[in-house]
């Protein structure tokens, strides 16, 4: 026995066929979307930490010297502090204590 269908099950069908259709299309390009943002923002914290790096690897060599040069500095202020530390006390009449 064959069931046939009457012309508003067949119109419904096809309505249904067409919708399942459009949904796939959509979630498709859902799913597309979702992957690109995905590996842009991976791109974007790669570029991020990529560039931190960078800074960092070549300001280096100009931070080391600043640090010497402060440090450099430091020593050389406590060797004054020390040399004055040596010196005999002025007399009091040369304005001394």
């Amino acid at each position: 026995m064959l069931n046939v269908m009457t012309p508003e099950e067949r119109e419904l069908l096809t309505h249904s066929i067409k919708l399942a259709e459009e949904n796939n299309k959509l979630l498709r390009s859902m799913r597309r979307s979702a992957r690109v943002s995905s590996f842009l923002r991976i791109l974007y914290w790669i570029i991020i930490l990529g560039s931190a790096f960078g800074v960092y690897y070549y300001t280096q060599p100009y931070i080391e010297a600043i640090i010497k040069s402060y440090n450099g500095m430091q020593e050389n202020i406590e060797n004054i502090k020390g040399i004055t530390n040596k010196l005999p006390s002025l007399p009091s009449w040369l304005g001394g204590n």
